[in-house]
């Protein structure tokens, strides 16, 4: 009886394992099969083809674009509130206006990606930026000024989100990392360019600015005629709107070859089954009731809002006062070494897009907020240092019109240079500061005091310095070291990979709506951080507030390890099955090789791993 109860146990065994064997090459099969519909056509030869990079780069003029008149607005600032006498109120809006506009336009992008297409917002958004920059050109007076900064705005926000879904779309897998990138490339090179464009035109006496802020018509014309001219729709957004033959012809154009079947399958089976599975209603509400696609928005929103948090804007906009801080006081040289600063930004950016296809956006993203944690705890300590080391107030005017301010009672000038309405007076003999004071400020112009020795009536032949935002320190190589820390960490990952990242995660029906919901994040707190960095400094400090960013870099990088899944690799279509899982294990580290997850097949535990280690072939069997 035992023996034959034991006979039919191994029988039962033999037939469990002859089965299971059977389901792994079922498996093999089908994981081959995808792999094949995948091929990037072009891998096969070990190029691409040409076009598909002439098809980056006048994409990423809107990147470009993005960069210049987000960044040339500095150097011209400089100029504008000496012509047109413009109070700091007025400086304010000029600046934030263009960042409110562009975060509405990048949430109403997401509609009119998926209506109109991603050829057709690209040069909308080229169209917008070339009436911004004629009519900041032209302006006559603050109120034409604030109007076309408004329009501009209105172009950098559709410009945001279009561009790297666009190039994702258009891009083989094993190029598609890079070439987005790129588009943050074109970005900081254009926040360099304007620097230079600044430092060039500085030494105009009349109008400087009028150069500097309508040259951006340039690269507009240019990306608006060569999309009007000859480049093409994404294939994609065709094959979603039903014209599937003009979507082979571009996808044959770009690919160079018509050996494009594979992928052009691939893609409109996809497709199909979306359209399939498809509930009625609002994008975003389907987003939301579809679990995969919510994890990778929330996913997607979450590396936008870090991105921003940690304090990205902030420091590029602080950069002018710490290089006050290490005793650059002429306007044309603070320029030309912001010039300095945002070369940096941009050399480490192409850092970035050398290293995303060979050690992927994951490794990458976290290894770059990681090291921007730790380089802004340097900027923070430097500024510790800074405020310990504050000079004293040892004068305190008898000027009527200061008796009355809150600037008189400040015993340091740390205390004082957190005061908005104050600034600091001084007189310097080498590393000695001597007969300071804390004056009440130029309410029409920061440069100047209100009254007494600094103000511009009184000027001496010995002229003292005049202090606002920063104080006089020997501690400023600190902060130095800390910038240039920061651009050396941030650049080449969390400046670039949220926006190459967004471009990636979502399947086509949700894609231009996800990138919206993502670039109006990113938008809305970089006016957040903007707007509240003055009052967070004046309660914390400064070196408190950078403390502040330092813990929110670390809380990003703790989301990122958790939920953050490696995309290198992949095509467009296999993302989605990265979010199938819940949240916190979609970033779980794994190997080089990309993971196809299959819920429908249980392989059992004894087949879970890699199948096939030389071809790069991997499988996870839920249960």
């Amino acid at each position: 009886m035992s023996a034959a109860f034991k006979d039919g146990y191994e029988l039962q065994i033999m037939e469990q394992v002859t089965d299971s064997r059977r389901t792994v090459e079922d498996e093999r099969r089908l994981i081959r099969a995808c792999a094949a519909a995948a091929q990037p056509v072009g891998s096969q030869d070990g190029g691409s083809s040409r076009f598909v990079y002439v098809l980056a780069a006048f994409s990423a003029l809107g990147g470009f674009l993005f960069g210049y008149d987000t960044g040339v607005v500095s150097g011209a600032m400089l100029l504008l509130k000496k012509e047109m006498n413009l109070s700091a109120l007025w400086q304010e809006l000029l600046v934030s206006s263009t960042v409110g506009a562009a975060a509405l336009s990048a949430l109403a992008g997401g509609y009119l990606n998926g209506q109109y297409g991603r050829r057709k917002c690209i040069m909308l958004a080229s169209f917008i930026f070339t009436v911004g920059g004629i009519i900041l050109s032209l302006a006559p007076d603050k109120t034409v000024l604030l109007v076309g900064r408004l329009t501009v705005g209105l172009g950098i926000g559709v410009a945001s989100m279009t561009v790297p879904v666009y190039i994702a779309e258009v891009s083989p897998p094993q190029l598609r990392g890079q070439l987005v990138t790129i588009n943050t490339l074109f970005i900081t090179g254009g926040q360099f360019i304007a620097s230079v464009v600044d430092g060039a035109f500085s030494y105009m006496e009349h109008d400087g600015w009028r150069y500097m802020l309508g040259l951006s018509v340039v690269p507009a014309v240019l990306q608006f005629l060569g999309f009007f001219f000859f480049l093409p729709e994404s294939p994609r957004w065709l094959l979603q709107k039903g014209d599937s033959q003009k979507a082979l012809e571009v996808l044959t154009q770009i690919r160079a070859t018509e050996n494009v079947s594979n992928e052009y399958d691939s893609i409109k089976c996809i497709i199909e089954e979306e359209e399939k599975e498809a509930e009625g209603g609002p994008v975003l509400c389907r987003i939301l009731a579809c679990a995969p696609v919510r994890r990778a928005l929330i996913v997607g929103c979450g590396l936008q809002m870090f991105q921003q948090l940690s304090g990205i804007n902030t420091v590029m906009y602080y950069s002018a006062t710490i290089l006050q801080m290490s005793g650059v006081r002429d306007d044309k040289q603070a320029i030309w070494l912001s010039a300095a600063t945002a070369f940096t930004n941009f050399l480490f950016t192409l850092v970035g897009v050398w290293l995303v296809e060979r050690v992927g956006r994951r490794k990458l993203t976290l290894g770059s907020i990681l090291g921007t944690g730790v380089s802004l705890s340097v900027l923070a300590v430097g500024f510790l240092l800074s405020a310990q080391a504050s000079p004293p107030v040892n004068l305190h005017p008898t000027d009527p019109m200061s008796l009355n301010s809150t600037c008189t009672h400040y015993r340091f000038c740390e205390q004082c240079m957190l005061d908005p309405n104050c600034g600091f007076c001084y007189y310097e003999n080498g590393s000695n500061i001597s007969d300071s004071s804390c004056e009440r400020v130029d309410p029409a112009n920061t440069e100047l005091a209100a009254s007494g020795r600094c103000s511009n009536g009184t000027k001496e032949s010995l002229s003292p310095f005049w202090a606002y935002n920063y104080c006089p320190t020997s501690y400023s190589w600190v902060v130095l070291l800390g910038l240039i820390l920061y651009l050396a960490f941030f650049a080449p990952g969390m400046g670039p990979m949220p926006w190459t990242v967004n471009s990636e995660i979502y399947p086509l029906w949700a894609r231009s709506t996800g990138n919206a919901c993502s670039a109006g994040v990113n938008w809305i707190c970089n006016v957040l951080v903007s707007l509240t960095f003055l009052h967070v400094a004046e309660y914390l400090t400064y070196y408190g507030a950078f403390f502040l960013y330092t813990a929110l870099a670390v809380i990003g990088f703790f989301f990122m390890l958790g939920c953050l899944p490696e995309t290198k690799g992949l095509m467009l279509e296999d993302i989605e099955t990265l979010f199938s899982r819940r949240l916190c294990t979609c970033g779980t580290p794994g190997g080089e090789n990309p993971h196809y997850i299959r819920p429908r097949l249980d392989l059992g535990k004894l087949h879970y791993g890699t199948l096939e280690l030389e071809e790069g072939i991997a499988y996870i069997s839920l249960q």
